[in-house]
């Protein structure tokens, strides 16, 4: 097997190929991670420093000033209009949706431009930087968080496919037409990757019926997905929880691959890669519990099993089930990129 760099050994995963060897990506690695293991290095350091075949750029990196609604507890209005709050860890989490209770409130309802110059700005730079080396991957949503940002929540839009349809579907087209346009443009600027990170599910299966995501959510992701690919990059679909009742319609929408996706115990990684076959690659999964509690050789057993049942059979990008979190303990991280290193290279 000809030696490959970490661009190649992607594009080869997601273009149902053989790469030299397992790639490695994780989303994001919170800074305390990064700092345990390099001193001093940020997001785009670290994965030069551990050489990661993935570099992400996108939404998760929003640094700008924020607008903010009580600083003391660190809630501020995000560009949806909705709440949300600063944590210890490298993401914010929800607080309050911006309450778009009618159809008069979305008439009146100016969203962000898809044209956003910071988020455009921040792709080139990735790119500059990276391209052709690297993988460059642009992480952020397709139709289904952003509806919650404007309702009051998961409850309310749920109930609303029931009781409010033409709601929700103009809900969705203003998610749609933001991440199109703006998907276009971190594409033109170089981008390879766009990863769609929208959760529609539990541990214990959807968040709704087959039927109601087909009906009312599936026409916009499609749209976004086809969008990305005639733009020129490919697309991986991340979700937690068990997505069976889903995936067959994730796959159909053309994505190329799936992931990182939560190990959870009735969707273990080789049954969905027997599943499908290779009309899409897998991303995924070590358990992030794991990574955080476990040892270090509970970590290499746990990504030799994947290596030995799913990377085995290709069409494999090897990291942990979401991303690396404050928590994680910076020995079992290095121990999963190591392993995969060593052990990963093909044949298996």
């Amino acid at each position: 097997m000809v030696a490959m760099n970490s661009a190649e050994r992607v594009f080869a995963v997601l273009d149902g190929k053989q790469p030299d060897r397992v790639p490695l990506m994780e989303l994001i690695v919170d800074p305390v991670v990064i700092e345990a293991l390099f001193p001093g290095a940020d997001w785009w350091d670290f994965v030069d420093l551990m050489d990661l075949d993935v570099v992400t750029c996108g939404i998760m990196m929003d640094r700008r000033p924020v607008e903010w609604v009580d600083k003391e507890q660190r809630i501020f209005r995000d560009k949806w209009g909705a709440l949300q709050r600063f944590t210890s860890e490298v993401m914010p989490v929800p607080w309050h949706p911006a309450r778009i209770e009618s159809e008069d409130d979305l008439e009146r309802y100016v969203g962000p431009d898809g044209n956003d110059p910071y988020f455009v700005d921040m792709a080139r730079r990735c790119v500059e930087r990276f391209k052709g080396r690297k993988a460059v991957c642009f992480i952020g949503e397709e139709v289904f968080a952003v509806p919650q940002y404007l309702r009051s929540g998961l409850e309310h839009l749920m109930l609303d496919c029931a009781m409010r349809p033409e709601l929700v579907k103009k809900l969705t087209r203003i998610s749609v037409e933001y991440y199109v346009e703006l998907y276009r443009r971190v594409i033109a600027e170089g981008v390879d990757i766009i990863l769609l990170g929208d959760d529609y599910a539990w541990k214990m299966g959807p968040f709704m019926s087959p039927a109601h995501f087909e009906k009312f959510f599936l026409p916009g992701f499609t749209t976004v997905v086809q969008e990305c690919k005639r733009a020129g990059a490919y697309v991986i679909k991340h979700t937690d929880g068990d997505i069976w009742k889903l995936v067959d319609m994730f796959v159909a929408a053309g994505v190329d691959a799936l992931g990182p996706l939560e190990p959870v115990p009735t969707m273990p990684l080789e049954a969905l890669q027997r599943h499908l076959g290779r009309q899409v690659a897998l991303v995924g999964n070590v358990d992030v519990d794991l990574l955080c509690r476990g040892t270090e050789e509970e970590v290499r057993a746990a990504t030799r099993h994947l290596l030995q049942t799913v990377s085995v059979h290709g069409g494999h990008i090897m990291s942990s089930g979401n991303s690396i979190i404050s928590a994680v303990n910076p020995a079992n991280y290095r121990a999963l990129v190591e392993t995969t290193k060593n052990e990963g290279v093909y044949p298996l």
